[in-house]
């Protein structure tokens, strides 16, 4: 399930963005005093008293601007207003308040969000500094300093007390996001799987705006498909509308189970298509590379071999990939989209217990020792397997210096000839212990 989503809004020059690193840990956004800085959304995962979420750094809201930077800005806003679940209204402590904090009070009133008020900039802290921020109708206001981290703490004690278990009927359907280049037929095949016409389909590129969820179920099984915009290169996103609709694809990623590539099989795999692949690789996500418009090819017996090599050549980083042939257009094989969807989703979800892991790697290591850098030698004590989706290993060793790409490469593909982890990444971290231990080499 994707994480809750916490936007961090406000007028410019407030704080945002010092309070959105102290909440990420690490300095991600620019901080400078001066309005303006930020002007994209910005996105850290975060974890406070065991509950984890995404915080949402978001440009200054100047509502009655009519400068383009300010505009393009508040679309930015909007959109993360948007898909939060929760919003962090933040105010500076130091100047009364203006007419764009009441008018952006009013804004998140009407969204019908939960809004937790922070007063920014309030050194020394006194019920008096706080009175007149009542009068923006938002509930108590929390007294920070994001500078010097004080009262970050009650802020997130406010924010977490606000998440759900979800919705538990979306839980229970698997979240399937499409994503492609333009007019490869996204939205065709959603329709062809919903069996009836709920994107408009065109032959005319970008049609598709926003990300546009559809619940649906099949053979007692729950779905829930995630149509998005084709996604161009950027040279190529000419409008602001398109510029917005290409991040909500992004987005679609990120809360997705599993991801479809569409690839236009007429056209081939592109450097877009691999642009878009290595974006959801990035994301730990499980795929399927789903090669439509097949009823345009012509064929013999060897062409979806020549199409599986020019795959391999061009996913070398993703060699694990899944994929399908069909043509939503006809109808050809489009069902079997899910049933590959799903086996990817559930080799995300594989675990392999401690023992039987420990063994395979200690047959790894003695099949093909590590190499010998400087006199020293990569020695690997333990394996676990802590977290699935993606499955993620982690092997104790004496140096992670030493753990060459080679070996790491080594290593994943042992891994993936013992267990089916086709269709999804994995990951594979190092963690220093002590030099004096005994390896699993002995």
């Amino acid at each position: 399930m994707a994480n809750p989503l916490v936007a961090i809004v406000g007028r410019p020059n407030v704080g945002k963005s010092t309070l959105f690193n102290k909440i990420a840990g690490r300095k991600i956004s620019i901080t400078e005093n001066r309005p303006g800085v930020t002007r994209d959304r910005l996105y850290a995962d975060a974890v406070w008293r065991g509950k984890k979420f995404t915080v949402i750094d978001t440009g200054g809201i100047e509502l009655k601007s009519e400068d383009r930077m300010w505009r393009e800005i508040l679309r930015q806003a909007d959109m993360a207003i948007e898909m939060a679940q929760v919003i962090i209204l933040l105010v500076d402590g130091k100047e009364e308040l203006t007419s764009s904090d009441y008018d952006v009070a009013e804004k998140l009133r009407r969204s019908r969000k939960p809004v937790i008020l922070a007063v920014n900039k309030v050194d020394h802290f006194s019920h008096d500094k706080l009175f007149e921020y009542y009068a923006l109708g938002l509930g108590e206001p929390y007294a920070v300093s994001a500078e010097h981290s004080q009262g970050i703490g009650d802020v997130l004690d406010e924010v977490v007390a606000h998440f759900d278990g979800g919705d538990e009927e979306e839980q229970d359907r698997l979240k399937i996001a499409l994503v492609g280049k333009p007019n490869a037929g996204k939205s065709s095949l959603i329709n062809r799987l919903l069996g009836f016409e709920r994107s408009i389909v065109t032959d005319m590129a970008g049609t598709t705006r926003d990300a546009i969820d559809t619940p649906f179920e099949l053979d007692g099984k729950k779905y829930m498909l995630i149509d998005t915009a084709g996604i161009r290169k950027k040279k190529n996103v000419s409008d602001d509308v398109e510029y917005y609709s290409v991040l909500r694809a992004f987005d679609a990623v990120r809360r997705a189970d599993v991801c479809l590539a569409i690839i236009d099989s007429s056209e081939g795999l592109t450097e877009q298509d691999v642009k878009i692949l290595g974006y959801v690789h990035e994301q730990g996500k499980p795929s399927v590379i789903v090669m439509n418009k097949w009823d345009l090819i012509e064929k013999d017996t060897k062409t979806i071999n020549s199409f599986e090599d020019k795959l391999k050549a061009d996913l070398s980083f993703m060699d694990y990939f899944k994929s399908v042939y069909i043509s939503a257009k006809t109808g050809k094989r489009a069902e079997k989209v899910l049933s590959v969807a799903q086996a990817a989703y559930a080799n995300a979800n594989r675990r392999i217990s401690t023992g039987t892991l420990n063994d395979l790697i200690l047959d790894a290591v003695r099949t093909n020792e590590p190499a010998s850098y400087n006199g020293r030698r990569l020695k690997i004590y333990y394996c676990s397997q802590p977290s699935v989706c993606p499955p993620t290993f982690v092997m104790f060793v004496n140096d992670e210096t030493l753990m060459h790409f080679s070996y790491r490469r080594y290593l994943e593909n042992v891994l993936r000839r013992s267990f089916d982890f086709s269709g999804t990444p994995i990951k594979i971290i190092t963690r220093n212990r002590g030099e004096n231990e005994q390896g699993i080499m002995g």
